[in-house]
């Protein structure tokens, strides 16, 4: 998006110091700026004004600062990621004559990133899409998402993320969703919220926020997300393969590496695709995907096949295959007892004569050993060899990432092993070492 310095003073009621700029979206990590971006230096565990000068050096246009400025164009505010969240909604009024209807809030326990890519590329077979980047879905990455999109968008797809109650409410308030997706509820936060029936509540914040002429989208298999329907003024539209189900898979044929043919029928007539990514999940987050197409009224014929040539962001069920034949499944980014249930179920279906698995901590757990003793019975009652790294959370000896390796090595070549653990264990380590 296009925007000016001034712009930026006025939504936010800032005071504009030093020039008036042409600005091209907006960032608030110094590392990623491009030029003539707006930099935002965020307060939290590490000051982000520290690194005004930096942005300055790489082409920031101008900057927010809630200090005295240090030349070029900036804007003064009280608080910098208040001002922030003014200026996303200032954002989404201003693309509102492109958007119009198509602005689709996608939250979950598990599978809110991937969902949100396959709705992305599934309109995009039509549209002009912009979509949030990686897990941008909080405070600070919706507004950003909403600055950093095209001018001609013509629909908007932005996951919502939840640590706590009132966050997806907050988020909606700037974003003014007329689509809510919610893909599931389960065990994730669950510390923050008291339980899972709190992590549904919170969630449900979403179809709450969805406007009459709205489409809260739910997946019918989950039963706390279908009881959502109470909670919407929107039309609302399920999928899964529960025999309910507007929009309902009845087929769904695994491949060698687990990669799924998929089959459904839709209130806009019968569709098929081939999933790229492993997953029999995968291929209900792309349901949801053809259900928000419909709602969308793009041609779902079109959107299932831009779903067969889509990708995910990265290390979501990134399947490796290196040059000695091992099969990685790279879903480091993040993990629950939900999405880690699914990420085994996934590998045990690639063809190998011996499945792995490398965890690391599922963070914010309120019964963490519990649920940490379970993935592992889980795992071996599928005949998965499990390798707890960094984290005595297992109850079974921590690895060290060389050891975790080393035991996967000498097994031999012929071997998937996933390698998956919460966003603070950063197990992409293990998937450079494996590939190297």
């Amino acid at each position: 998006m296009r925007f000016m310095a001034a712009d930026v003073a006025n939504a936010t009621g800032g005071a504009l110091v030093g020039q008036n700029a042409h600005l091209l979206g907006a960032s608030f990590d110094s590392r990623s700026i491009t030029p003539g971006q707006l930099f935002v230096p965020i307060v939290a565990e590490r000051d982000g004004h520290d690194f005004i000068e930096m942005a300055l050096k790489s082409g920031a246009g101008a900057y927010l600062t809630q200090r005295e400025s240090v030349g070029r164009s900036a804007i003064v505010v009280e608080d910098t990621l208040a001002a922030l969240l003014k200026l996303g909604a200032w954002a989404r009024v201003r693309l509102e004559p492109t958007v119009g209807s198509r602005v689709i809030g996608v939250t979950g326990s598990v599978g809110k990133t991937s969902t949100k890519d396959f709705i992305a590329a599934a309109l995009s077979s039509e549209l002009v899409v912009s979509a949030s980047e990686r897990s941008f879905n909080n405070d600070q990455g919706l507004p950003v998402t909403l600055l950093n999109a095209a001018d001609n968008a013509q629909a908007l797809v932005l996951e919502m993320g939840m640590r706590g109650f009132g966050e997806i409410a907050r988020l909606c308030s700037i974003a003014q969703p007329t689509i809510g997706v919610v893909t599931a509820v389960a065990a994730a936060h669950t510390e923050r919220v008291g339980g899972i029936d709190g992590v549904a509540r919170a969630k449900a914040e979403l179809v709450q926020a969805l406007p009459q002429s709205g489409f809260a989208i739910l997946n019918a298999d989950d039963e706390r997300v279908r009881e959502m329907r109470k909670f919407t003024q929107a039309q609302v539209l399920t999928y899964g393969v529960h025999e309910g189900a507007d929009i309902r898979i009845t087929k769904c044929e695994m491949d060698e590496m687990a990669r799924a043919s998929v089959s459904a029928t839709t209130p806009w007539g019968s569709v098929s695709w081939a999933m790229s990514v492993p997953g029999a999940h995968m291929a209900l987050n792309a349901a949801a995907a053809i259900a928000v197409a419909g709602a969308c009224e793009v041609d779902i014929y079109q959107a299932a096949t831009a779903l067969e040539q889509s990708s995910l962001s990265p290390m979501r069920m990134q399947v490796i295959t290196t040059d000695d034949g091992m099969t990685i499944i790279n879903d480091a980014y993040n993990a629950n007892p939900a999405s880690m249930r699914a990420a085994l179920d996934t590998l045990v279906g690639i063809k190998a004569s011996r499945h792995v698995v490398i965890a690391g901590q599922m963070a914010e757990l309120a019964d963490s050993a519990a649920e940490h003793r379970a993935i592992v019975e889980y795992a071996r009652s599928k005949s998965i060899e499990f390798i707890a790294c960094e984290t005595e959370n297992y109850a079974t000896s921590p690895h060290s990432i060389d050891d975790a390796v080393r035991r996967v090595r000498d097994g031999g070549t012929d071997v998937a092993v996933l390698v998956k653990g919460s966003r603070v264990a950063a197990l992409e380590r293990v998937v450079q070492l494996l590939t190297s």
